[in-house]
């Protein structure tokens, strides 16, 4: 982890609990220039917004592809709290962002959050994904698995 690792993630994991808070899942995502100035910000808006595609990195992208150039999505590192979900991954992909850094890996979080039929899984790596793409995108994760998890402490079940 670098130096900007730690507080940007625990702002991601700020923004999840933000979100839970205001109603939906809790995942949030934010979007750093490569000096580490923070860009944009994004909650999960799945239950609000009644979108099953409106996940907190998705919403990201959404805003940095209609307000940043492609040479600074290149140039800019996403910070999720938890890793990217392959529809997510794909976004990313997209968008040009070529830096990922994660908290919560998807394998813990399902762990975390057991089998639900009302909530399917992709399992698939968010690394697997971007390897489909050329591998292009760098990812760093997963990182602070306390911090990560307790968002999600008494959510799911």
């Amino acid at each position: 982890m670098t130096d900007l690792t730690r507080p940007h993630l625990l702002a991601a994991i700020e923004l999840a609990a933000s979100a839970r808070a205001h109603g939906n899942h809790p995942f949030g995502a934010l979007l750093t220039d490569a000096s580490g100035s923070v860009l944009l910000t994004a909650e999960n808006t799945v239950l609000t917004d009644h979108d099953v595609t409106a996940h907190a990195e998705t919403n990201l992208v959404r805003q940095a592809s209609r307000a940043l150039s492609p040479h600074q999505l290149t140039a800019a590192v996403l910070y999720s709290s938890t890793e990217p979900c392959a529809m997510c991954a794909g976004a990313i992909h997209w968008s040009g962002i070529r830096r990922v850094v994660y908290a919560l890996a998807a394998t813990e979080l399902n762990t975390i959050a057991g089998v639900d039929p009302d909530e399917p899984v992709l399992d698939l790596p968010c690394r697997q994904v971007f390897a489909a793409g050329g591998g292009a995108v760098e990812v760093s994760g997963p990182h602070l698995f306390e911090e990560a998890t307790a968002v999600h402490t008494g959510y799911w079940g």
